[in-house]
């Protein structure tokens, strides 16, 4: 399990408590409707943008199949839908795409706007693997059935598998990996819960195994925050005011422990964006290579991915040997086409900037030769050359495979944990603007760039890791990192 897990579990019950008295809460079905015309708008438009612009878009789905998705989301506009269960819609039809860059979200206007709608909310967190989901949180903290670790089977007697894989639907990632999907889905499990199937139960019938190994079936409420009690806040008040909540403490995005005994450093990077990561890096490898470890165990379990320079400058602190970016950088056109004037100022910027750094090649693609021809050299200076470790996940993603891409088959490094979300052979990203529909004012991402890491490479996975550690309902009930302590035991047993 993912050292964050719990944090992002108590993070999202907080959020739950903090908006609870101060939020007027309806439910999905009150939210206000589109008509079905200016949602079939939406629609046209974004296929056109995406047929333009998109440098992968048949990458994975031949064109006659899109095309057949792109009419199959028309035809589900039947009628006058909320902006919430039309956003179902466009991101079905993206997920086909399987591309982990392209995306559709909600507008900061329509976030503030749904916020309204945040509860009823299905009230636990669960870590989502394979067919596998085990509670890792209860807004019920006084539940003694559905407990930390506990199996579930079924929710409203929908099995774990084609429940999850339904909500895997409205979700995109790299080519055929649903890693990338079952992390994201952990993180919050009752927003994406809520998004596919809605909120129109009070009660919910968890299927479950026992302790004993049997199964089982509880009922648990719906959560709804209770109203705020008026002798003791004026509507005013109730109005204005914060409940005096503790904050729980938010984890640096970077960080690094010398166990001098274990002869080990560990470096976690949680993202590859931010400033001040390489000066991090370099402070770290001088402080590793003081300290006379020998071991190295860089923890990419929580990193999404990033600034592809500072990933490099990582790669260039421990691989052996020179290393291009990838084998091509390729766009469908040099500037964006399709795109509604509305989006001028959203999309100026990465217009002007790939007419700046394309080139057409013969191939009639426009091609970022920079990092197509570019070799980058080994750091000489604290170079570490003990041996590493790369604990990765499911949200390992997009600039943190490109890390590891150079390191795969160096003889000091070895990769655990489970495959990455983020493509092995390649993935579709580097410029991503957000352009908006105009109808229903949702944002998608449009990435620019398709990028091919290793054209010898198959495509259609993640990067594999050298020792697999998959998830256990064993090591989420004890409490336990069970991709760590492996790694730790490897280390121990080596020295």
């Amino acid at each position: 399990m993912h050292a964050c897990t719990g944090y992002k579990t108590v993070l999202f019950f907080c959020c739950l408590l903090f908006w609870a008295p101060i939020m007027g809460q309806k439910k999905l079905a009150d939210a206000p409707k589109i008509a079905p015309a200016l949602l079939i708008k939406d629609l046209q438009t974004l296929h056109k943008i995406l047929k333009q612009n998109h440098p992968s878009i048949y990458w994975y789905t031949p064109k006659d199949s899109m095309d057949f998705y792109f009419s199959s989301a028309l035809a589900s506009v039947k009628d006058s839908m909320s902006v919430w269960a039309f956003k179902n819609v466009v991101a079905s039809y993206l997920a086909k795409i399987k591309c982990g860059h392209t995306s559709v979200h909600f507008s900061p206007k329509l976030t503030k706007q749904y916020a309204k709608y945040r509860f009823p909310q299905f009230p636990l967190q669960l870590k989502v693997w394979k067919d596998s989901a085990v509670v890792i949180g209860n807004i019920y903290t006084r539940d003694s059935v559905l407990k930390r670790g506990t199996i579930i089977t079924a929710i409203n007697q929908l099995p774990i598998k084609p429940l999850v894989d339904s909500i895997y639907g409205i979700m995109s990632t790299d080519g055929n990996s649903i890693n990338f999907k079952s992390q994201v889905l952990t993180n919050n499990f009752s927003s994406w819960y809520k998004a596919r199937f809605g909120d129109a139960d009070s009660v919910y019938q968890i299927s479950y195994i026992d302790s004993a190994g049997n199964s089982k079936t509880s009922s648990i409420a719906a959560y709804v925050p209770p109203k705020p009690k008026k002798d003791s806040l004026s509507s005013t008040t109730a109005a204005i005011s914060k409940p005096k909540l503790p904050k729980p403490a938010v984890p640096k995005k970077w960080t690094l422990f010398i166990d001098s005994s274990a002869n080990t450093a560990f470096m976690r990077v949680t993202s590859f964006s931010g400033s001040g990561l390489r000066k991090f890096i370099r402070q770290s490898f001088r402080t590793i290579k003081t300290s006379g470890v020998k071991n190295l165990v860089v923890d990419l379990r929580e990193n999404g991915g990033g600034n592809i320079k500072n990933s490099t400058r990582l790669s260039q602190y421990i691989s052996d040997h020179a290393f291009k970016i990838a084998d091509s950088v390729v766009a469908s056109n040099r500037g964006i086409s399709k795109v509604p004037f509305s989006n001028f100022f959203n999309v100026v910027y990465y217009a002007l900037a790939k007419s700046v750094i394309s080139k057409k090649e013969t191939d009639g693609k426009f091609h970022f030769k920079r990092f197509e021809k570019h070799y980058y050299k080994p750091i000489i200076k604290n170079h570490f050359d003990g041996s590493v470790y790369i604990l990765q996940g499911g949200y390992t993603f997009s600039a943190s495979t490109l890390f590891t891409s150079p390191l795969i088959k160096q003889k000091n490094v070895t990769i655990v944990g489970e495959e990455t979300g983020g493509g092995y052979y390649g993935n579709s990203a580097m410029m991503i603007p957000n352009i908006k529909l105009p109808n229903s004012q949702l944002f998608f991402r449009l990435p620019l760039y398709r990028l091919v890491m290793d054209k010898t490479r198959p495509k259609g996975g993640g990067v594999m890791p050298d020792v697999l550690v998959d998830p256990s309902s064993y090591a989420i009930k004890q409490g336990f990192d069970i991709k760590l302590e492996t790694v730790k035991k490897m280390i121990q047993q080596k020295n």
